[in-house]
């Protein structure tokens, strides 16, 4: 900043301030304002003003928001930054989001597991509908945490025949996505249901359901994919 520097220069040399504005083509009394403000120029200002905001929607948020969090605030209350001018005045600030992982785990193993034949054995087609369905959990990130999704997927068609939503990953998901299916479907007695072997497919809760309902369970190795064919 040219006005910074002439103020540093004005304390140790012998040149005076209208000398050196005018050889640096600035205007002295631009210079003097400039001064008035504590040296300060605009930016510094609209920053400072900027950043205060900032601190007020961080610390009103919820979970350490990162900077598109904030930036969203700031934008549903009329105050429209650049992303880089919200990151570098947060970091400034020493005001850090906190970024969940982008990957999540879903398939673990029970720890009493109630296994099931692979009645497919990695044959991902199907000669009819309804006879062959196969499921999977899957997720996404939102600003409230995770979101999980359980499918039901016809290998006949690849069609997403029956789903559901929930914030956590309990057996009753995926009970919940296959009874949606059979409601919509109203499948055979013996459709048969391929899956891995996660601890939401393995659990005593989701055997009965199936052996309710008419399901054949059907269970491939660790970590193969349902989609793969």
């Amino acid at each position: 900043m040219i006005y910074a520097a002439i103020a540093g220069w004005a304390t140790s040399s012998e040149y005076t301030v209208t000398f050196m504005c005018a050889q640096l083509q600035v205007s002295r009394s631009g210079y003097y304002r400039w001064l008035a403000t504590g040296g300060q120029c605009d930016r510094d200002r609209s920053d400072a003003a900027l950043t205060t905001v900032i601190r007020q929607v961080h610390a009103g948020l919820r979970g350490d928001p990162g900077v598109r969090r904030v930036r969203a605030e700031l934008a549903a209350r009329g105050i429209h930054a650049a992303h880089k001018r919200v990151w570098r005045l947060m970091k400034a600030a020493g005001l850090q989001g906190r970024h969940p992982k982008a990957w999540r785990r879903t398939t673990v193993a029970g720890a009493r597991p109630v296994d099931a034949p692979d009645l497919i054995n990695q044959d991902f087609t199907a000669d009819a509908p309804n006879t062959r369905w196969c499921g999977d959990i899957t997720y996404v990130r939102t600003v409230d945490g995770w979101a999980y999704t359980a499918t039901v997927i016809d290998l006949y068609s690849r069609t997403v025949v029956g789903y559901a939503v929930a914030d956590h990953l309990r057996t009753r998901l995926i009970t919940d996505a296959l009874a949606n299916a059979i409601a919509a479907r109203k499948p055979p007695a013996g459709v048969i249901f391929h899956s891995d072997r996660g601890c939401q497919y393995t659990s005593g809760e989701f055997a009965a359901f199936c052996a309710t309902n008419g399901v054949r369970r059907s269970m491939g190795r660790h970590a193969t994919s349902l989609l793969t064919g």
